[in-house]
């Protein structure tokens, strides 16, 4: 991929203009060693203009996160159907979603889960960050409400959860999931697996 083109800002919002700059230098980059200088050049305008919106480096890196994080909610939400026929086939969609989003946005996707977007730092970030786990939480109480799954502590099964598609995102945007190591189906079988511990049996 290209590096990306310097963006002269004439007029408007500065602000989205400079978020906007670092997510394609995000994109690119696959890193976020950038500075607030560079992302100042690359947007056009003066090296203390991002100053004004964006108190150092970090606060920036923060903004990018909760960013990721409502994108990632919003591809969960979408990827979940009223018309589906159970809740395992929601999770799964939701589950597929969510490592589909961290393969197309593996920088992005890192940084959301990485020292630099420190949540205790940063309120708006947190709630953005247990706003897309809440997605989780809600199809595990649906879940044990309808006799899908177990009726265990829902943290239990939020955890078993969250440590198996997250993890799974991470070896999959590593290109960890190598065919003769796990099979040429991977993620399914092994949301499979998850669920068929999870779920309720007759």
């Amino acid at each position: 991929m290209s590096e990306p083109k310097d963006r002269p800002y004439h007029h408007g919002d500065l602000r989205r203009a400079l978020i906007d700059t670092a997510l394609a230098m995000l994109a690119v980059d696959q890193n976020w060693a950038f500075t607030l200088r560079e992302v100042a050049r690359r947007t056009g305008v003066s090296h203390a203009a991002p100053y004004k919106h964006f108190r150092d480096r970090e606060v920036l890196l923060r903004e990018l996160a909760r960013i990721g994080f409502v994108r990632l909610e919003e591809t969960m939400t979408e990827a979940m159907s009223p018309a589906m026929p159970s809740t395992r086939a929601q999770f799964v969609a939701a589950a597929q979603a969510c490592i589909g989003f961290a393969c197309q946005n593996p920088a992005l996707y890192r940084l959301m889960f990485s020292s630099d977007a420190d949540k205790t730092m940063d309120p708006q970030l947190h709630e953005a960050a247990m706003s897309t786990f809440g997605i989780l939480l809600g199809l595990l109480d649906k879940g044990q409400r309808n006799g899908s799954f177990r009726p265990v502590a829902v943290s239990a099964l939020a955890a078993a959860s969250w440590a198996q598609v997250h993890g799974l995102a991470m070896l999959e945007i590593n290109k960890q999931l190598l065919e003769e190591k796990v099979g040429s189906s991977p993620v399914p079988a092994a949301l499979d697996v998850l669920l068929d511990g999870m779920c309720c049996t007759d």
